[in-house]
């Protein structure tokens, strides 16, 4: 490994070569970029590296192995996790310039696109062709395909479709010595040998640097029908929940929660508009998509009219356009008044659905003790298991990033939860993913790692250790 905070000269000759001066960029022009989307300090790196074919990407990588530095893959820097964010020693390896929607299947239903492409500008485009790519999250205006792929994205769909390794049916990616791994598959049937591509989801780059993607479509919905719900007793979150799956004939595609004083705190004055009052205990947004209008939208209709009069759920508005549709699911989706109170943490973790309020019971009371008036703010998936949590320790200058991490961790343990549901584990989980991982896959995952980059030079100190 390089001792000092400097990038050799005849390797930076070297890449130059490959890429051409202008792609690679350092010093104050570099310090310009913020480090991540949740980190406004400047980069710190030795330098940033834009190629934009697969062919750069390995030429770039085989000679970083020559020389044993190591690199940091970067997408769109969404990630929450720490895991894209370079060290003073490492040199940035970025897919911004590899966005290209290379062919779209329509008969197949697939997709093949560059690492480098925007998750929104890719929905937008197999749209146009009436197909829908229906992963989805926040970030999809800034995600890119190949981080979705190294962290396993989920987001709001996944309860129908699964998370990105269901979505994923072929891939490209270039190893630490610059050996490119091609399997573009295309067909949902492929079980010749061992599946390679999954040795590069979730993995965080740490195995190899994903180039190309070829992605799983679905027909585009014809109709769409959305709620936002207003319950008093989590029972009736899981129960409407339940009730929803059997009765919408497969087209619920999302359900998210909100516990009370997360919606009460965005919708304060200067915040979201409330569409309902603020002060129930549990809010669900949900969504259901499919092929019948009219059906569709009866079936809807029955569900929510069945549910009021069950007292299942207290209050309910339904969105009459895409407008006001898009103003509910803002709720859920933008917490940036969460951020304005200081330092928040944010936390994303999965356990059963049943042990979910007492879960969250736990962590507020031992939160309580440490910091008596510390927020906790908690939305969810909540039908994948998901929670993520947002807490904001007493601004008193201090980092208490590990304190709250071991209320939110050890109150985990009891109900055999994860540590990370869909946000990787990168630097800032990694002390604890030993509360989810045992010895034994601990070290199969530092085998792999030990097999496929001996040198330790992607992504290095990211997920684990290797000592």
């Amino acid at each position: 490994m390089p001792t000092s905070h400097a990038l050799s000269s005849a390797l930076l000759e070297q890449l130059e070569a490959v890429l051409g001066r202008s792609h690679i960029i350092r010093g104050d022009e570099l310090r310009q970029r913020p480090i991540s989307h949740w980190n406004a300090k400047p980069t710190e790196a030795l330098a940033l590296l834009r190629p934009t074919t697969t062919e750069q990407v390995s030429d770039v990588l085989r000679f970083c192995h020559q020389f044993d530095q190591p690199v940091v893959t970067q997408g769109g820097r969404t990630g929450c996790a720490q895991g894209a964010e370079a060290l003073p020693n490492e040199l940035i390896l970025s897919l911004e310039r590899m966005t290209a929607i290379e062919s779209i299947d329509t008969v197949g239903g697939t997709v093949t696109v560059q690492a480098g492409a925007i998750l929104e500008v890719v929905q937008q485009a197999v749209l146009e062709h009436q197909w829908c790519f229906p992963l989805d999250l926040g970030a999809r205006g800034s995600c890119t395909i190949g981080g979705n792929v190294a962290t396993n994205a989920g987001g709001i769909n996944v309860l129908r479709y699964g998370m990105m390794r269901q979505l994923l049916l072929g891939l490209e990616a270039v190893l630490a010595d610059g050996t490119v791994v091609s399997s573009m598959n295309q067909m949902l049937k492929n079980n010749s040998g061992f599946d390679l591509k999954q040795l590069f989801v979730g993995t965080e780059g740490c195995l190899g640097v994903v180039t190309r993607a070829v992605l799983r479509l679905y027909p585009k919905p014809l109709s769409c029908q959305s709620a936002l719900v207003a319950l008093e007793r989590f029972e009736d979150v899981a129960e409407l929940l339940n009730i929803a799956q059997r009765s919408l004939a497969g087209t619920l595609s999302a359900y998210e929660v909100m516990w009370g004083d997360y919606f009460h705190r965005v919708t304060e004055p200067g915040g979201h508009r409330p569409p309902l009052s603020r002060d129930y205990p549990y809010y669900v947004m949900l969504e259901a998509e499919g092929a019948d209008p009219h059906r569709d939208d009866e079936r809807f209709q029955r569900l929510m009219e069945q549910a009021l009069e069950d007292g299942l759920i207290v209050d309910a508005v339904l969105p009459q356009s895409e407008s006001e549709r898009r103003q509910l699911w803002e709720i859920r989706e933008n917490f940036e008044a969460l951020y304005q109170q200081g330092p928040t943490y944010l936390y994303d973790i999965s356990l059963p659905i049943t042990h979910m309020p007492a879960y969250v019971d736990d962590v507020k009371r031992a939160l309580a003790t440490r910091w008596p008036s510390a927020p906790c703010y908690v939305i969810g998936h909540i039908a994948d298991g998901n929670l993520h949590l947002f807490i904001t320790p007493p601004n008193d200058g201090n980092d208490h990033h590990a304190e709250a991490d071991q209320d939110v961790y050890q109150s985990l343990l009891a109900y055999g939860g994860a540590v990370s549901a869909e946000h990787g584990i990168g630097f800032e989980k990694k002390p604890w993913l030993g509360y989810s991982r045992s010895a034994t896959e601990m070290e199969l995952m530092r085998q792999l790692k030990r097999s496929l980059d001996p040198k330790s030079l992607l992504n290095p100190g990211r997920v684990f250790d290797l000592t």
